[in-house]
């Protein structure tokens, strides 16, 4: 089994009946969204610590609820795989003049607008959002995501 090289921690971020996400603009191509996240780093105390992490880095924001509902394994350049930790999550607070992250900074990067749209299949599929099976996941399963989100869990 190849090694896990690569984690990263994205959400599938709920405010109301909104999904938030970040509208990616690159000299290079057209426009495309992501959700907010990115890689697990070293001092990250959990995957779900550095799910909080970016959403304070590209958000200024806090989540809550954040639940793990699907996995995206794929293989990495120069070996091994990369795996994406999908949560989905329940925006509580956010202050775009409080991000942190080091993008903002690189304009060669290209622009992060935060998006809000429709929390509903149609409104996801007319995205060209990245990675596509992401896309996909949440398209079939917007009623299940909410229901992850509205239903509270016994702690054991």
């Amino acid at each position: 089994m190849p090694a896990v090289v690569k984690r990263s921690a994205r959400a599938i971020l709920l405010d109301g009946d909104e999904l938030v996400l970040i509208k990616r603009t690159r000299p290079d191509r057209a426009p495309y969204w992501v959700t907010v996240g990115g890689g697990v780093e070293a001092d990250d105390e959990s995957i779900e610590a550095a799910l909080h992490r970016e959403v304070f880095e590209e958000l200024g924001g806090t989540v809550e609820d954040a639940e793990l509902v699907y996995l995206i394994t794929d293989e990495q350049d120069g070996g091994g795989i990369g795996v994406q930790h999908i949560f989905a999550a329940r925006l509580v607070s956010m202050d775009l003049a409080a991000r942190t992250g080091s993008e903002f900074g690189k304009p060669e990067r290209g622009g992060y607008e935060v998006v809000r749209v429709p929390f509903t299949a149609a409104a996801v599929r007319e995205l060209d959002l990245m990675p596509p099976q992401l896309g996909e996941f949440i398209a079939a399963n917007t009623g299940a995501i909410v229901s992850v989100l509205d239903t509270p869990v016994r702690k054991a």
